[in-house]
Parts: structure tokens; sequence; C-alpha cells
């Protein structure tokens, strides 16, 4: 076999020739001409993010501290469900609610009913008497208002008297100590006891919600982290939009905390009652919290992205993503916060707890996370913000919300020239991590009617590659008129994969169908084992596809076991071989001359 020696340009290249040259234009405006003056706003926001990341760390501890100190009051967060104590003064419900408390006691607002099966007895009355004594003797308990069996004698009924008020949370330490009776009475009577009633269920569900709290967070954080690598191909960036999420959650629940449950404030906020806030609320709160942050994390960091892969410094993008955004957060947010915060000074307690949570959460998480904590971790970060492993990569599915896909598809347009003859044409082509490289620094240029012939470790992953089926790690890949990665689906439905000796038998080509590929080849034709078909038949006719597919005018693609197996190759036909393995000690691709099969 001998060196290539002709004019043309030939099928592959072992030499990297000069990357295709994409520059970028000179500052102007969006318009043309010299970059205009910044206005006012502008200016505001672009000293506002020189301020943010001047002294990135600072910025960074003094928010993140801050913000956590409001875990504090968020601990002492207390939850139940709404009662008549909470109702706005004076109305009929409130009335009723505060003369009970005052001529009766807190505890006759909720009483406790418990039950318990007695078809066992063989003295009902004086059971349920016994009963009654003990239940009286619990810690918490005022008195025992009712204690009688039913009319059939199966069930006794006991309404208990707590001490405290049904929002009270040792109403709740009662209701506990109440049920753990059950076992003493089992003992003692024989009999299965229950304690219910509207304060006690009130008391479950607020348990109920209180601990699907944390399976809720895992949840939404999780789906975050997961949506945000998958949106910015990063692994920094997902975990700082989560943290600063976390940090508005505490502290919006932190200030509620604050003002309903310790009462810092309450005659701001024309607050008569202070305790416990509604048991859904941290659940809600956190639902609503995190689609807001969510898309002022998206309008800010995407802006960032754009800029970066669009050739900006990572401290440059930074710059012009929030220039391009702020405003649109800030827009947002304010519109937000003044809709929530309007419920605040008027109205129920329950709708302002909601209304004073989701409007600091707003008012955190835009202005104080997304807009000043955000541009000072990017900073701090720097091209390591951006960093996201290989093998990760290629497993999450691209959605492009910068236009990064469609930016490489414009400046590959017309490259290598303009209304491009070469049906494959590759540069600088890489597969595979820097340790362990599948193939490395590949550059293919073919033309309609010439064949090229891979061989060596990597030969199928090319293949692969060329045909849209496998996403390069560097370099650039046209078919035709197709820039991949981006419209590699347009390749693959014009590429028919043929493999002429597959492990599974049912991926085999049948014959029919390589006779209809024969009668009108594909412009691009790949051929994987072209020299190892699995019997007569098919060997006869893949070499008739590809004399068919190189007489069309088409360009074919075969991958061989044994380099000097080249029988399926019509006579008087110059191929190219490329030997990945002597490609990577820097051998150039041979040209097998007119006629020459070896």
């Amino acid at each position: 076999q001998a060196p290539a020696d002709t004019q043309r340009l030939p099928a592959a290249r072992g030499a990297r020739p000069h990357a295709p040259a994409v520059t970028a234009p000179p500052a102007t405006s969006p318009h043309g001409g010299p970059e205009r003056k910044r206005s006012l706003p502008q200016r505001f926001y672009h000293a506002w993010v020189s301020a943010a990341t001047k002294i990135p760390i600072l910025t960074v501890l003094i928010i993140v501290v801050g913000l956590g100190l409001f875990a504090i009051p968020a601990s002492k967060l207390q939850l139940a469900l709404p009662n008549n104590g909470g109702e706005e003064a004076g109305s009929p419900a409130r009335v009723t609610y505060d003369l009970t408390e005052e001529y009766f006691g807190p505890g006759y607002n909720g009483p406790l009913v418990m039950t318990a099966g007695i078809i066992g007895s063989d003295d009902p009355l004086g059971d349920v008497d016994d009963m009654k004594k003990e239940i009286e003797k619990v810690p918490g308990v005022e008195r025992v208002v009712l204690a009688t069996p039913n009319e059939n004698a199966d069930t006794a009924l006991f309404q208990i008297v707590p001490t405290t008020g049904p929002s009270d949370p040792q109403t709740e330490d009662v209701v506990n100590r109440l049920r753990d009776l059950e076992p003493h009475f089992q003992d003692a009577y024989g009999f299965n006891t229950a304690v219910t009633g509207s304060t006690a269920v009130g008391i479950d569900v607020s348990s109920q919600l209180a601990k699907s709290l944390l399976p809720f967070g895992i949840f939404v954080v999780g789906l975050s982290l997961i949506l945000l690598t998958m949106v910015f191909r990063s692994i920094a960036v997902p975990i700082k939009a989560t943290v600063g999420f976390l940090l508005s959650v505490v502290a919006a629940l932190g200030v509620v905390s604050l003002v309903f449950v310790e009462g810092h404030g309450a005659s701001l906020f024309n607050l008569e009652q202070v305790g416990p806030i509604i048991s859904f609320l941290p659940i809600m709160l956190m639902g609503i919290l995190f689609g807001l942050a969510m898309d002022y994390e998206v309008f800010l960091v995407s802006g960032m992205r754009e800029a970066y892969v669009h050739g900006a410094s990572a401290k440059e993008a930074i710059v012009k993503g929030f220039m391009s955004s702020a405003s649109v957060v800030v827009a947002a947010a304010i519109i937000m916060f003044s809709v929530f915060f309007a419920f605040v000074p008027t109205g129920e307690p329950i709708i302002k707890s909601i209304a004073l949570g989701l409007a600091v959460g707003i008012f955190v998480d835009a202005f104080i996370v997304r807009m000043t904590l955000v541009p000072a971790v990017m900073a701090l970060l720097g091209n390591a913000a951006w960093w996201l492993p290989k093998w990760l990569d290629r497993l999450l599915p691209h959605f492009d919300v910068e236009g990064e896909g469609l930016y490489h598809q414009v400046a590959l347009r017309d490259w290598p020239e303009p209304d491009s003859p070469y049906r494959v044409y590759g540069k600088a082509m890489s597969l595979g991590t820097r340790g362990h490289r599948v193939f490395e620094d590949v550059d293919i240029a073919l033309l309609p009617g010439e064949l090229l012939a891979l061989t060596g470790p990597g030969a199928e992953a090319l293949l692969f590659a060329i045909s849209g089926r496998a996403n390069l790690d560097s370099g650039d890949l046209k078919v035709g008129s197709f820039v991949l990665p981006e419209q590699a689906n347009k390749v693959r439905k014009r590429t028919p994969y043929l493999m002429l000796n597959p492990a599974d038998p049912d991926m085999r080509p049948r014959a029919d169908h390589l006779r209809d590929l024969a009668a009108a080849p594909p412009e691009l034709l790949v051929v994987d084992a072209a020299d190892q078909p699995h019997d007569q038949e098919t060997a006869e006719l893949a070499s008739r596809l590809i004399a068919a597919a190189l007489q069309a005018g088409s360009a074919v693609v075969l991958t061989l076991g044994n380099p000097e197996a080249d029988w399926m190759i019509p006579a008087r036909t110059d191929y190219t071989l490329l030997d990945l393995a002597a490609h990577r000690r820097g051998a150039e691709p041979t040209l097998a001359p007119m006629g020459g099969h070896r």
C-alpha cells in the first residue's frame, strides 16, 4: 500500500489542519456602531453586580450567615389547624370562643373524646367509672365531663377537658399521654381505646404534615438539582441554586415564626393573638417559592451561561448575564412581593401568615439570594462553575436554554466553505476521557464517490459518530449540510447503519433491505465489519451495494477488522485506509492505488 500522492484533498489526515476560524465581532451595540452609554438603571445594576463580586467570599459569608440565623426562630415554628380563637375580634365565633375560655377555661374550647370497646365487660358502669378516675389523674386533664357506656353497652364514651386550649402545644402532650394508656387499659380491663375529637384530629393532621415536610423538601431539592444540571450543564450551579432556595425558605419561615409565634412586631401587622400557624403553610410556601426561585435563577444564570459559551470569560459572563436579566427579575419580584404583602396589614391571621411568608421569601430570594449571592458565588468559582463530568454530560438530555446549539449551527453553517461539496467533514474529532481516548484528533474530508476504510481500536465508535449515533467529546463534524450533534437526528434518519456480523442475529441486515439500498443508495453509506459478513449471500449483496453507492456518488465509510481484506471494494477504486492504532503513533493514512486489491 503506497502513501497518498495526489493533488486532491484526501479523505482523512493524520496531521491536524487549522480549525475553522470563528471570530467575534468588535464591541458594538446590538444595532451596530460604537457601544452606547449606559442608562441610569444599567449603571445601577452594574454597580450592584460590581459590589456583589468585588470581594465575593465576604458577600457569600455575610449572606449565608445572616440568613442562616433565621433557622433559630424557624426551628421554634408551631403548627396547628385553625380554630375560632383566630377569628376576627368581634365576630360571633370569636366572642363565643373568648367567653368560653373566660368563664369555663381554655380546655372547653377543644375537648377530647376517648372511646373504649367494652363489649366483654361484666360490669360496664363500674369499669367505666374506674377508667374515668384514672383518666382524671393524667397530667394536663382538668376533668372528665362525660363517662358513660352506650345503649348496647359495647362502647364507652369519655369527654375529656384538658387544662390548655386546642392550639396549645401542651394539649398535644395530653393527647399522647391518653393514647399511651391504651396498653394499660388493655391489660387491666381488656379494652381497646382510641382518642379522637376535632382537637385530636387537628393535632394528627398537623403532625402528619410536619412529618411530610422533610420528604417533600428532599423531593423539591432533588428535582431542582436534576433539572438545573440538565439545563446549565454544571454541578456547581444547581447546588448553589438549591442552597439559595433553602436559605430563602428558612428566612421566610423564621420571620413568620418571629411574628406569629413569638409575637415580635405583632402590633405592626394588627395581630391580636399569637400562636401556632396553619399546618400546611411550610409545604405551600416551599412549593410556591420553589417555582419562583427557579424562575429567577433561570433568568439570571441563563444569561451568564449564554455569554460564557459564546466566548466571554467567567467574570465577563457574570456581568453580561446580570445586566441582561436583572431588570426582569426585579420587575417580577416587585410584582409578586406587592401582591402578597398587600394581604399582610388586613385580613385574617391565617391569610396574614401565608402572605407574610411568601412576601419575605420572594424578597429574600430575588434581591438577596439571586441578585447578590449568585453573582458572588459565580465569581468565586470562576470557570469551575461550568464544570460537568463528560460521562454525566453524555447521560443527561440537552435542553439548550441559552442557544448554545443554535450558535454552533450558525457558526458552522458555511463551514468549511459556502455550499460545501463534502459529504463528511470533521476536524480534531475526539471521543473519550483524557485518560482513555477511544480516538483522538481525527480529521476527515470525504467527497461524493469517495470511500474511507477505518480499522483499529475505536473504528466502530468513529463510525457511530459519523452516522450521528454518538456525540463527540471535542471537535467539529458536519455530514452534508447537517451540523452534529445538534442535527444528529436528521443524519440518523438519512443514514442506515449496516452491521454485517452483529452479535445479535436479529440485527443482521435482510437481503431484501440490502437490495433496496443498492437500488437507491443513501448519500452516506456506513457499513460496520464490512470484511466479516455472516454468510456468502450477505457478502455478495454488500459488495454490490458498495459499488452501487460509489457509482451513484454516495460517500462510503467502512470498518475493517483486517486492513488487508478489501475484497468488497470495487476494482480500480481509490480509497483511503485510516488505521486508528497507527494514527495514535502519528502515522499518516494511506491511499490504495487504483485497481489495487492487495
